[in-house]
């Protein structure tokens, strides 16, 4: 697995990239505190926001954090699943990173989340709007001047110019 690979899957984050994460998401907070729009850092940046659900609250959030930032989103419906062959799912990764700069799976399988992540060549993060997600943490650590959706959208901001901006 690729080094990137690697980084999109880990299951909790390096103290080194929670504080390069912390520091870009405060960044973004106190632009939006001196009421400065945010920096188009991911205009002319294709995101893919892949889901076997459809539209969700995760989604939502992502798409927002993207644009925001200047990015182009296009939200997916994966017929992925543990019976797809494995030649179907990696000429299904090979086009997604032919296609997008970064990938980001909501409610998808890890384990093909994974495989897409080996195959694909670009970033792909794995429930990264998800509660559950170890940058979720991280939105509390901005404090109460903003609230906690802006909070949430800052560190996601903050993953999204890391991974491609």
């Amino acid at each position: 697995m690729s080094n990137l690979a690697m980084h999109s899957f880990a299951a909790a984050l390096s103290p080194q990239k929670e504080a390069s994460l912390l520091g870009r998401a405060r960044l973004l907070q106190r632009a939006a505190l001196d009421g400065t729009a945010p920096p188009r850092l991911l205009r002319g940046k294709n995101l893919g926001l892949l889901s076997e659900a459809g539209d969700s609250a995760a989604l939502a959030l992502l798409r927002q954090a993207a644009e925001e930032l200047g990015a182009q989103v296009a939200t997916m419906r994966s017929s992925l699943s543990p019976a797809t062959p494995v030649q179907e799912l990696q000429h299904t990764a090979r086009m997604l990173g032919r296609l997008y700069d970064a990938v980001a799976c909501e409610g998808i399988d890890a384990a093909l989340v994974r495989q897409i992540g080996q195959h694909a060549g670009i970033p792909v993060h794995d429930g990264a709007a998800a509660d559950s997600h170890p940058t979720a943490a991280l939105a509390g650590l901005l404090g109460e001047r903003t609230a906690a959706a802006d909070n949430r959208r800052f560190v996601l901001q903050a993953l999204l110019i890391e991974s491609i901006g």
